[in-house]
């Protein structure tokens, strides 16, 4: 296997992080783009060990499709009142799947597509359904601009050979029908060659691996225990790869049409590939890149109090058990609503309450260091 695929010629150590005053994907930061990170339930299939003890549920807590569907409606009435049509829906838990009217839900945000500039659907799921289950999603995945999949491999319940291979099976399915996949692999430090030599596995089969640093149970920080070698396959090891372009066998997705975003954001560097999926720019406004945001943990880089944010208006998450909608996992200020009682959408960006983000969803949402209040539309 070449070095190439399995180091960045990207340095990512060499990013200024201490003067960076502006971080996001380029998706959000360019386009029209509205997230939704959803979990959908807390139940899950898996009981690990490392797991965190609110993140999953032995009992299937899943709300009504229904409830679902019209949330769905009114987060695209509350959105396009922004001036957002552009749509990322991301679905998680728990364990998504096990939800009742999983597809079904694909199929409603589907049927909406003609009526968007641009819709794409995500989940993050341990796949351990069966193949048939996997050649049934792929097919409700294709009306969309585009379909990925963060596969949760857990080797305390995946750990023969036999049982990784029907795991890259499925994934492998997936990329033949355009559906981007990515591995997400925790590092645990005691068991760090263990999951390295795992990641090799399906990284020499052409699969995309993130190999995630384990958080401390506040999840703001990584863990101690990497040795120096560790931490620098975590800051610039497995870089991801256009894996799905080279597999694919179908490929007949409907063209989307964006609303770029000019003026405050700057000018996307068409030069750049889209796999560089986040953009930093420094106080003398220079441009970095990094492949995605499960690295920022690496180099703790995830404070952002005092900048300002678009988490509330240009993205939100939704959790259980209680239905609360938020701005982010990480804020601790009052949510938005809840999806039976209703929630409003903030009207522009806020000004970061939280110590640290604990997610990397919530680390490539647009923000902004505040260097003069009075260039910036921010809501206090």
């Amino acid at each position: 296997m070449s070095e190439d695929l399995k180091w960045s010629n990207y340095d990512f150590t060499k990013i200024p992080f201490d003067n960076l005053v502006q971080v996001g994907q380029r998706t959000l930061l360019y386009r029209d783009l509205f997230t939704v990170s959803w979990l959908l339930g807390r139940y899950c299939n898996y009981r690990c060990s490392y797991c965190w003890p609110y993140a999953r549920s032995n009992t299937k807590d899943h709300r009504p499709t229904k409830l679902c569907l019209l949330t769905i409606d009114e987060i695209k009435k509350q959105a396009r009142s922004n001036g957002f049509n552009s749509f990322h829906f991301s679905l998680s838990g728990g364990e998504p799947t096990f939800h009742p009217g999983y597809l079904d839900i694909l199929k409603y945000l589907a049927d909406d597509v003609p009526n968007t500039n641009y819709t794409s659907i995500h989940m993050t799921s341990n796949c351990s359904r069966p193949m048939e289950w996997f050649k049934q999603y792929v097919e409700y995945a294709k009306p969309f601009h585009r379909a990925s999949i963060t596969a949760s491999l857990h080797t305390e319940h995946v750990c023969t050979k036999e049982q990784m291979q029907d795991f890259a099976d499925k994934l492998i399915l997936c990329q033949e029908n355009d559906v981007q996949i990515t591995i997400n692999q925790v590092m645990v430090p005691e068991w760090f060659d263990r999951d390295w030599e795992n990641a090799l596995f399906f990284h020499e089969q052409g699969i995309n691996v993130t190999l995630k640093p384990q958080s401390d149970p506040t999840a703001s920080r990584v863990v101690d225990g990497y040795t120096d070698e560790q931490l620098k396959k975590l800051w610039n090891g497995m870089p991801q790869r256009a894996y799905t372009e080279s597999k694919r066998k179908w490929q007949d997705r409907p063209k989307p049409s964006y609303d770029i975003n000019p003026g405050i954001m700057g000018k996307n560097d068409a030069s750049v590939p889209w796999h560089m999926q986040v953009e930093f720019t420094d106080k003398d406004g220079k441009k970095w890149y990094m492949d995605q945001a499960e690295r920022f943990n690496a180099f703790n880089f995830n404070k952002f109090k005092g900048w300002s944010c678009n988490a509330g208006y240009q993205g939100i998450i939704i959790r259980e058990p209680d239905g609360s909608v938020k701005r982010s996992y990480s804020c601790h200020d009052v949510p938005l609503g809840n999806i039976e009682t209703g929630f409003q959408l903030f009207k522009n960006p806020v000004v970061c309450t939280t110590e640290s983000c604990v997610s990397s969803a919530d680390s490539k949402i647009p923000k902004r260091k505040i260097l003069d209040l009075i260039d910036l539309n921010v809501a206090e």
